[in-house]
């Protein structure tokens, strides 16, 4: 009998853990640098942001400008387990240091899409991926890049 416990824990933990492989996946996939090819921000363009670049390394972020130039860099955590998945940027360093931004995220590929608070963090994590006009939301896509 207690072989059978211990087979049918054994079972459980086993399919919680298969349950959990894709989404390590996917942020995994997450790692490398990324280039924002269109940008907008309450409503509008934000063609001030087309050609930034995102790097991921291990839990931490860098964002340049189109010039290579550090902008924002600190710690990301992402949980593809959430529907939209969501991702977490905390500001180390920067003119937003201090700051934690809250959005989400949808991985297609070599295209990231991310929608999230910033610069206005008072704003609570958004639910869809738009950064309509006095929304609050920033919604960046970005293609893979060669590092």
């Amino acid at each position: 009998m207690r072989w059978l416990v211990s087979f049918g824990f054994a079972i459980l933990l086993g399919m919680g853990l298969v349950g959990a492989l894709p989404a390590k996946a996917e942020e995994a996939a997450l790692q490398g640098n990324w280039t924002a090819t269109k940008a907008e921000r309450d409503g509008k363009p934000a063609d001030d942001l087309v050609g930034h670049r995102l790097s991921f390394t291990g839990d931490r972020f860098e964002i340049r400008s189109d010039k290579g130039e550090t902008l924002f860099a600190g710690t990301a955590r992402s949980d593809a387990s959430t529907k939209p998945a969501s991702i977490d940027f905390a500001l180390d360093s920067g003119a937003s240091k201090g700051a934690a931004w809250k959005g989400i995220y949808q991985l297609d590929g070599d295209k990231l899409t991310i929608c999230d608070n910033a610069p206005d963090t008072r704003k609570d994590r958004p639910s869809a991926f738009e950064a309509s006009a006095a929304s609050g939301y920033v919604l960046v896509i970005f293609q893979r890049a060669n590092p």
